[in-house]
Formats: structure tokens, sequence, C-alpha cells
């Protein structure tokens, strides 16, 4: 098969058309600052970061709001008014707002609450309405989920996580992109996912286009209930089907394909192949479900209403360490405090996040409307239109693979056209997508053909 495929691969350079060959050499195939970037994210800068969030006794989103020094309230101001100062240091680039809604009646949320969110937005210089967007978690709690008044440090769940959007933010926004970038500090995760919900909302009734939610829970924890202590391997998961599609285009996909090719699962392959590039010593281990088995994330009520989104974390969970009262039981220690933090893992992870939301906003606009054909033909063919704001586009590149890999396995760029011809390669035997080239080397993830991964 490896013949087959090098054959196939000699193949397709005969159909590249006279346009795409006016140049003799495609665009850089790394950017160089995003290896500046993978080295810049603070250990010790998220130890600090996390410690705070864990000094204000409790974050449950039923917690007091009044107080400066204890609860949500006290949590989620710190946080704007650290989005604040890193703005102030880039000459405001930054809008930092709150998103928020009066929950009630819920199972978790018996009685009225309002549940708010912390955004900072830095915008793109080219293509403003196109987002990629990186969370955690503000809230935190114990056992019983409607205890809002007992010491609930969240260290690890989700204190890192939102100390890593924090550190990001830093990072990325001393440099400009062409797209926009959202940092998110969401609440009422652990009271059913709303905070998510409520920012998903806004961002819909805003035409916000936002083409990737990197949901960070639990990114500072490498020993293991299973005993492993690994700091070298972080989990991604992603939804294989989009969860909003409709009946006929779940019937199209039956026909022609798209099972595991969901905006969010090629998003995570994107996230790996970033990793492979500009990082060392970390490997991703993709994980291919919505979420961990029989679980939930803020990252599944954007993935509800048509939004791509991932969840990135630790590999070995420790669940002693998760929604649990701070006790002692026969010597063996329950709670989620500053002994399970390991800040050099989480400033790797928040390493992932930030290379990956730098090659998004500093790409072009995704392929629009992409489309394969090539039944009963010995060439698939692909197609597809050129958004608006496209500036910064170099070209495109085009991707294969087999049906059977999990990752994209061949591509090449084809410079400025809206559509390919694969000599020589049946449509029936591969899979294809497209995705689009910035001058200085940035790209977008691979976009599917069709509605099962358009994004």
């Amino acid at each position: 098969m490896k013949k087959l495929l090098l054959g196939s691969a000699i193949l397709i350079i005969s159909a590249c058309t006279a346009q795409a060959q006016k140049s003799d050499y495609g665009p850089p195939s790394e950017v160089q600052d995003i290896y500046n970037i993978a080295i810049e994210p603070s250990a010790q800068r998220i130890q600090s970061d996390i410690q705070t969030l864990v000094d204000f006794g409790t974050r449950h989103t039923l917690s007091e709001t009044d107080s400066d020094t204890r609860g949500i309230g006290a949590a989620r101001r710190w946080i704007h008014a650290e989005f604040e100062k890193i703005s102030a240091d880039c000459g405001g680039c930054l809008e930092v707002i709150y998103v928020s809604d009066t929950i009630s009646g819920e199972r978790r949320i018996p009685d009225p609450v309002e549940v708010v969110s912390v955004l900072a937005i830095q915008r793109g210089s080219v293509d403003p309405n196109r987002y990629v967007m990186m969370s955690g978690d503000i809230d935190s709690r114990v056992t019983d989920p409607l205890n809002g008044t007992s010491d609930s440090p969240g260290a690890n769940d989700n204190a890192s996580g939102m100390a890593g959007v924090i550190e990001a933010a830093r990072i990325l926004s001393k440099r400009k992109y062409a797209g926009s970038i959202i940092y998110a500090g969401l609440s009422g995760e652990e009271q059913g996912l709303f905070g998510g919900e409520i920012v998903a909302k806004h961002a819909l009734d805003n035409g916000w286009e936002i083409k990737g939610v990197l949901n960070n829970d639990m990114i500072s924890n490498i020993a293991g209930i299973d005993g492993v202590i690994d700091n070298s391997i972080v989990r991604v998961f992603s939804e294989g089907t989009r969860a909003n599609e409709t009946e006929a285009e779940a019937r199209r996909r039956r026909f022609t394909g798209g099972e595991v090719d969901s905006p969010s699962r090629n998003l995570a392959r994107y996230i790996k192949s970033q990793a492979d590039q500009y990082l060392t010593n970390l490997d991703v281990m993709m994980v291919y479900r919505l979420d961990r088995f029989g679980r939930g994330g803020h990252h599944r009520p954007f993935n509800q209403v048509g939004i791509p989104g991932i969840r990135i974390m630790e590999t070995h969970e420790h669940y002693d360490r998760q929604h649990q009262d701070l006790r002692t039981e026969n010597g063996r220690k329950f709670g989620d405090t500053m002994d399970g933090v390991d800040s050099a893992y989480a400033a790797k992870l928040t390493a992932l996040n930030a290379i990956t939301m730098a090659g998004m906003a500093g790409a072009p606009p995704f392929p629009a409307n992409v489309e394969a054909t090539g039944a009963v033909q010995p060439s698939a063919k692909l197609s597809w239109e050129t958004s608006d704001n496209a500036g910064n586009l170099a070209g495109y590149r085009v991707h294969w693979r087999l049906t059977t890999e999990p990752e994209w396995t061949h591509s090449r760029f084809i410079g400025k056209v809206n559509e390919w011809e694969f000599t020589n390669l049946v449509i029936d035997n591969y899979f294809f997508g497209v995705s689009a080239v910035a001058k200085d080397g940035s790209e977008t993830p691979v976009v599917f053909p069709g509605p099962a991964g358009r994004f």
C-alpha cells in the first residue's frame, strides 16, 4: 500500500494547473515566531495565578459575590483586572467584557443566580470577525454540588486552566494577528456548563465566527490515580460528528462520509500537527470521543450549536482530587489542593494552546463551501470558495488520506486556485480536504467537504 500511495503522490503532481505553477516556491512550511511562543509560558507565573485563585477560598457558582477576598465574585473581578493589566501593557489591545445571564430552576441552580463569565478579546487586523477561543473555568466545587460555602480550592480543577488562559493572553497580546483571539474565563461549569451555553449564545447573537474553542479543564496534574506519573502526554478530546447536523445532512454524510471529520475532529488533528512541529517533550494523545466516558466539559455547549470545540487536559486524572470535601480518611488525602499542581506541565499545555491560537489567528480565512465530486470517475475533485478579508492568503493546500487513517497523511500546496483534481485517486478509497495558507506559513485546520466538515 505504501507503494500505491507513493505512486499516487507522483500522479497528483501532474494535475497541477498553470495558475498554481506561476511561482517556483510555496509559502514557508513553518512560522518562526511560533517556536518563540512555544517556550514563553512561565511556570512561575502560572503557579502564582493558581495560588491566587485558590486563595479565594471557594469559587463555587453559588458562593458569595460581595466580598473582595472570598467567593466567585472576587475571583471573576480579579480575572477581569488581570486582563485589563495585560491590555494596558499592549496599549489597550484587549476588550475586556462580562457576559452573563441569570439561571434558576435547575438541579444544581435551584434559585436565581447570575452566571458571569469574563472575556478578553484581541481583535484581528485583517479578518476581525473570525475568532479562536481559549477557555478555562472560574468555578470550583466540593462533594455536594450545592455547597457554596465550604472551602473549595479547585487548584487543578480548574484554576490551572484559568491560569493558562491568563498566561496565553500575556504572550499573544504582544503580537498582532489577522484573525481575532478570545481569552475566556467561563463560570457555572460544575453546575451544568451554563457559562459556555451563555457565551455560545452571545457569540451567535453577535454574529461571531468562532472557528475553534480550546477548552482547558485540568492541565496541571501529572500523578494519576492509576499510579502513573507522566508529564509528557496531553489528551485532546473531540467529537467525530457534528452535534447539530440536520436529518438531511446526516443522510448525505451516510453516503459520502464524514463520521470522523467534524470540524472539531479536524481541529484536534491540527492541534496535534502544531505540537509535532513546534513543541518538544509533549505528545498529543487524540481521544476520539466528545469527552471522557459518560462525562462532560465546557466545549460541549459550543459543539451543541455548531461551534467547533475540543477539550485539552492531563492524561492521568486523580479522582481523589476532584469534587471532594477537604479531608483525610485512613491516611488517604482528599481535595483539590496546591500539592497536586505541577506548574511546569501546565506551562507546556498552555504553550500547546498558544501555538494553536497563533497558527489559527495568523491564518487566512478558512476555505468556504468545500465540496467533493468524482463518483464513478478515475479522479476525485475538490472545489471551494475564497472568503472575504483574504489579504494574507498565499494559496491553498490539498490533503488526502486512506479512510482508515486517523490523521492526514499526504498534502501539497497548490497556490491560489479554487478547485483541484486528484488524478488517478479514486474518491471511493480516500478522504480529501483543503486548508488555507498565509504568506508567512500560518495555516488553517483541514476543512472536510460538505456540511459534515464545514467550519
